[in-house]
């Protein structure tokens, strides 16, 4: 066993949980480095959800320790984004290694656009009560099914949905997308488990440093060094997404 490797998952994690909690992304630097790490793709993709999943329970246990919890409005959105996960982990699994790091490439570049072309998130204050518009719910079936094949930036994605469409402020943003996040994917990491997408070594692991990074990162309000972590984020991504194209 390579304990080198086994830092190095803890070290990546614990960033791209705190990233996660924050913002979004942090499965653009786990997934590449599972599948430089010697994993095929569908077996990296399952190994991260098992980070994924515990990562969330942490997040979602210190949204709550901090007064953040809104049980009935996060399970409701939940359940909308269960069917498209689990088409979505199904269709995962069925691709090949190599259909599967082409189109991981292709959407590490368009996060790195996305990250220096978006606009930023205003400030909204504390709002306490949602304002939904339907187009929430179809939005929700689509993102959980992105989520359910491939995960990399679902959380930029749930955070416009849930910004633009519930009309509330960035933390409840936040305290929902991780809630929602927990729940979907649950049944896409039983659809990599029995079709034996999991290393367990590699993603307990992972899932230790996402963890640590997430149970912190839901301590830190979404303000303040966003252009840093972009710009570390985009060229992080950038090479990895350079290196799945085979340029190195």
């Amino acid at each position: 066993m390579d304990y080198w490797n086994l830092a190095l998952l803890f070290g990546v994690g614990s960033i791209a949980g705190f990233i996660n909690v924050n913002a979004g992304g942090g499965s653009s630097l786990t997934l590449p480095t599972l599948i430089f790490l010697g994993l095929e793709g569908a077996l990296a993709n399952g190994t991260n959800r098992v980070a994924i999943f515990i990562q969330n329970i942490f997040a979602v246990a210190s949204f709550r320790r901090n007064k953040m919890f809104q049980l009935k409005t996060s399970s409701e959105l939940s359940l909308f984004t269960l069917p498209g996960a689990v088409l979505g982990a199904t269709l995962a699994v069925r691709i090949s290694s190599a259909l599967f790091e082409r189109i991981l490439g292709g959407v590490l570049i368009f996060i790195v656009i996305s990250l220096f072309f978006s606009r930023s998130y205003g400030d909204r204050g504390s709002i306490q009560k949602e304002e939904k518009n339907w187009l929430i719910y179809p939005a929700l079936i689509g993102i959980g099914f992105y989520g359910g094949f491939l995960q990399v930036g679902v959380g930029f994605l749930f955070m416009a949905a849930l910004y633009h469409l519930l009309k509330v402020d960035l933390v409840t943003v936040n305290m929902h997308k991780v809630f929602i996040i927990l729940i979907y994917t649950l049944p896409a990491l039983i659809i990599f488990m029995l079709s034996g997408n999991v290393n367990w070594t590699f993603g307990l692991v992972l899932a230790a440093g996402n963890a640590f990074g997430g149970w912190w990162g839901a301590h830190v309000a979404v303000k303040g060094g966003e252009r840093v972590i972009r710009i570390i984020l985009a060229v992080a991504i950038t090479i990895m997404a350079l290196k799945l194209f085979g340029f190195f």
